[in-house]
């Protein structure tokens, strides 16, 4: 971000990621950094023409910009005058001009950026564009047909901090303890918004009942309201359901999702079910489809999840607790709440070592270096493995067990045996491979550690894992 600040000519950078991930405050960082005096931040409306003028003004006066627009016409002709002084205008919620309404933008934009872009050397400002919803925002800037195709010269896809950042946070303001881990990542994944939140609640540190309470549970809790906000406000009725449906049932199948809307609403609704998949998982990004790994991508093996973390634990766990606050004694429903969350931790702790594997494989940390990104893998015979991972290189397989709580590992070695055997009779082409097996939990007791050695398994606590990172 800095580098293209640093440039002094114009550019066209285009940010994306979910809602809270940070895009605002990167821009406020690098501006700053990069000195950048001359600014214009503008947070698009969901509003007809009108309403986004009116919002447009505000912005102007708020940061003392002389001139206001009538139309959404002069307002593309101001951020071309203003991006020759040398001002960089964002625009944030940039999708909504994907909005019927307001979609005549786009064309008039598209003359000031072409303009602009015949003299980018001499144009010393430039225009980004920020944006939660990536099925639109690639609509508007990525599709052949839209007015603005191939006219960003800059892209960033902001994700998610990775595990090793969380720690860094954990261990400079509370500690790295696994259950903490486990607890927070399972709640907030990798937002830095939410672990600021928790920092200034002052409950970073503090245990399960108390950061709930804080964060959700008071009349002032910063994320009470948060899913509602930014996740839930543009969706209605069915998009709902099927949201709560996954929340509740994670890993559910199509014929899964299909049997529970036909409950809810009769027959008619299991043609739906299709098209409410594909709107919450293109347009919105708020579930994926995953596949057994090696599956095909049509294969008809495809388990849907809800992609986001906070959202799981929100719709699953939180939502109807913190909603009865008003009607009941709070201290029954925070127990409620974290009672739940245990459960959801129990899928959390799957995805959370996939990811430490993936990410100490990258930094060429561990034992294992992976040559496939690490899956689950199951099939309609009851097999079930929680995590499979590939060192092509070694001709290594790896076959792993994760569990909440520990005390359930040993009785899982068998499963996994018999699960693993299964998997190689289905992929010969894995015959004559190491073959590991490892059993995963936040942390083990060395009682039961050197039970699971004694059964040929391998242990591995987040601890152990974290430790390093």
């Amino acid at each position: 971000m800095q580098s293209i600040l640093e440039r002094r000519r114009w550019f066209f950078l285009q940010i994306s990621g979910r809602r809270r991930i940070g895009k605002t405050a990167l821009i406020q960082e690098a501006l700053r950094a990069a000195g950048v005096a001359r600014t214009l931040y503008i947070q698009i409306p969901d509003s007809d023409p009108a309403g986004v003028v009116a919002a447009c003004n505000g912005y102007l006066e708020t940061f003392g910009i002389e001139g206001r627009v009538t139309s959404l016409g002069e307002l593309a002709l101001l951020i071309g005058r203003l991006a020759e002084e040398g001002f960089v205008v964002a625009l944030d919620e940039f999708q909504y001009f994907h909005r019927k309404q307001l979609a005549d933008f786009c064309s008039l934009l598209q003359a000031e950026v072409d303009r602009l872009a015949a003299k980018a050397a001499d144009v010393p400002g430039g225009l980004i564009v920020l944006g939660s919803l990536h099925a639109e925002m690639t609509a508007l800037l990525e599709d052949r047909d839209a007015p603005l195709f191939n006219r960003t010269t800059d892209t960033l896809e902001l994700g998610h901090l990775d595990i090793a950042s969380v720690l860094e946070i954990l261990r400079a303001h509370a500690d790295d303890d696994p259950w903490r881990l486990l607890f927070l990542w399972n709640l907030f994944e990798g937002v830095p918004k939410f672990y600021r939140d928790a920092f200034e609640q002052g409950v970073l540190g503090a245990d399960r009942r108390t950061v709930l309470r804080s964060l959700f549970f008071s009349s002032s809790s910063p994320l009470r309201n948060e899913a509602d906000n930014w996740f839930l406000r543009e969706l209605r009725g069915r998009y709902d359901m099927v949201l709560q449906f996954l929340a509740k049932h994670p890993g559910c199948t199509n014929a899964d999702i299909e049997a529970a809307m036909a409950d809810l609403s009769g027959p008619g609704e299991v043609r739906q079910v299709g098209g409410y998949l594909k709107i919450l998982s293109e347009r919105y990004r708020m579930i994926e489809r995953r596949l057994p790994i090696f599956a095909p991508p049509r294969a008809r093996s495809g388990r849907y999840y809800i992609r986001d973390n906070f959202l799981r634990a929100w719709l699953s766990a939180l939502q109807r607790p913190v909603s009865a606050v008003a009607f009941r004694p709070v201290e029954g429903l925070i127990d409620q709440a974290d009672e739940r969350l245990a459960e959801v931790e129990g899928h959390a702790l799957e995805d959370l070592v996939g990811q430490i594997y993936e990410e100490r494989s990258r930094r060429g940390m561990g034992d294992f270096p992976l040559s496939e990104r690490i899956q689950g893998y199951w099939d309609r015979s009851d097999v079930e493995i929680d995590l499979v991972a590939i060192n092509e290189d070694e001709c290594r397989i790896r076959f792993g067990s994760c569990k909440r709580n520990p005390l359930r590992l040993l009785a899982s070695v068998e499963g996994l045996r018999t699960s693993a055997g299964r998997f190689l009779q289905a992929h010969p082409r894995f015959a004559g491979w190491t073959v590991e097996y490892v059993a995963i939990a936040p942390e083990v007791d060395p009682v039961l550690s050197a039970n699971l050695q004694v059964a040929g398994v391998t242990v591995q606590s987040l601890r152990d894992l974290t430790a390093d990172m």
